[in-house]
């Protein structure tokens, strides 16, 4: 009996050291200004948000990622936009962002080393960040009530804290 106990324990244990950690980059921001994930990170969680100026639920989802900003930006929540434009769209990123009143930070990941270290593979894509940078919430896409999913994620992260 005591055997199966370790088992469980070791397995327990092997996951929990297994957690997707977020490293700290360096990208730059709108301004061309050199922002660290350690700088910008919220004190209890970050959301960070991968997304593409062509792509029409990124659009749709940043005004929402806006307001949940507003709201829990005092609780110890934070909010990175990461543009994932390539080269030659790249010029379209602030102009947007000032567009669509964009309050949190925007940082550019023009050569997508970010997006390829965190295995985004789909826009938008939240991740979910805890104080430990371990990734907590996934979220791929956007659809008509997503936000409050995104909250309730947001909640439950802060109540575990």
């Amino acid at each position: 009996m005591k055997s199966i106990y370790l088992f469980f324990a070791i397995v327990c244990l092997s996951h929990l050291s297994n957690a997707q950690t977020v490293p700290n980059f360096l990208l730059k921001d709108i301004k061309h200004q050199m922002q660290s994930y350690e700088n910008l990170k919220g004190e209890k969680l970050t959301l960070i948000d991968f997304w593409a100026t062509w792509c029409k639920p990124c659009i749709k989802a940043i005004p929402e990622l806006n307001e949940i900003y507003k709201e829990y930006k005092e609780k110890g929540v934070n909010i990175i936009g990461v543009n994932c434009d390539g080269p030659r769209s790249i010029s379209k990123v602030e102009p947007m962002s000032k567009a669509l009143d964009i309050e949190y930070p925007v940082l550019l990941d023009i050569d997508s080393e970010l997006r390829i270290d965190l295995d985004v593979n789909y826009y938008p894509t939240l991740i979910m960040v805890n104080q430990k940078n371990e990734i907590v919430w996934i979220h791929e896409g956007y659809g008509y009530g997503d936000d409050k999913l995104i909250i309730q994620q947001i909640e439950k992260q802060l109540r575990n804290d």
